[in-house]
């Protein structure tokens, strides 16, 4: 990791210590967020099979129109919305919370509080 930026490099050390801890399985799959600059994106990951099972971000096509003219938390909040709906559609109701890093704050918080809205438990 010789010359990286110092915040990414904290913010992998944090990931690193919390990812020993959470693992997803198939009755209940890891909720993975990662907040870049200008957009968030989320996904509902089973690690024992290595497979995403859903995935929502604000480039969505069904929702990028509609964040358009948002504020970047309250685009997290609906980022979370659709996640928990495409959960749903699965039968995915139980997640564990990944929050990769990131503090949760701000954007993280309003995309978790948006999937438990629409009523994914975590």
């Amino acid at each position: 990791m010789g010359t990286m930026n110092p915040r990414l490099k904290m913010r992998l050390k944090r990931k690193r210590r919390i990812r020993k801890q959470i693992s997803g399985t198939g009755q209940r799959p890891r909720l993975s967020v990662f907040r870049s600059a200008r957009h968030i994106y989320a996904q509902i990951i089973d690690d024992i099979q290595g497979a995403t099972l859903a995935a929502a971000g604000t480039l969505d096509g069904e929702i990028q129109e509609k964040v358009a003219g948002l504020k970047k938390s309250q685009a997290a909040r609906e980022v979370g919305k659709l996640l928990a709906a495409k959960a749903r559609a699965k039968g995915i109701t139980q997640v564990v919370f990944d929050r990769n890093g990131f503090l949760y704050h701000g954007r993280v918080k309003e995309l978790a509080e948006g999937c438990r809205e629409e009523g994914l438990i975590f």
